[in-house]
């Protein structure tokens, strides 16, 4: 007979090994180390879902802690999915969100694939065609025959 794994919540960002190593092997896309320690530390909120002390979940809320903020992050790894994971990290966000938000503040997220259902559960809405997405990604430069 096999138990349920316990898990734990935490309420604190991960580490930069932790927040890389969790984006990859979610399936989101890599983040350098140098991006990942310039941007955690900026971080409004962060829920992390732990078992047996390895992070196998988590979310963030970034922004200006006032008019603009977005989700961001939601990451489960493959081997916890399908557990509810997500949906206690989008639970814990959706309480931040209602405490700390200010009445006019506005918070986002980007839904990749049919994410979007989670999301809507939480209170989010789709924008299009009222507004749409766009995203701006720097590239690393093309590797040159001069060096």
């Amino acid at each position: 007979m096999s138990t349920s794994p316990a898990y734990s919540i935490v309420y604190e960002t991960p580490s930069v090994e932790t927040y890389r190593h969790l984006r990859q092997a979610a399936g989101l896309s890599p983040k350098t180390r140098e991006a990942a320690e310039r941007g955690l530390p900026n971080t409004l909120f962060a829920v992390q879902v732990r078992c047996d002390d390895q992070t196998v979940a988590m979310g963030r809320v970034i922004g200006d802690g006032g008019n603009h903020y977005q989700v961001v992050d939601i990451a489960v790894l493959p081997e916890h999915q399908g557990r509810g994971l997500g949906k206690t990290v989008m639970r814990e966000i959706a309480g931040y969100i209602e405490r700390e938000v200010p009445e006019s503040g506005y918070v986002s997220l980007l839904a990749d694939g049919e994410a979007y259902r989670l999301y809507q559960q939480y209170g989010f809405s789709l924008t299009a065609p009222a507004s749409v997405g766009m995203a701006r990604r720097k590239t690393a430069p093309a590797a040159t025959d001069d060096a």
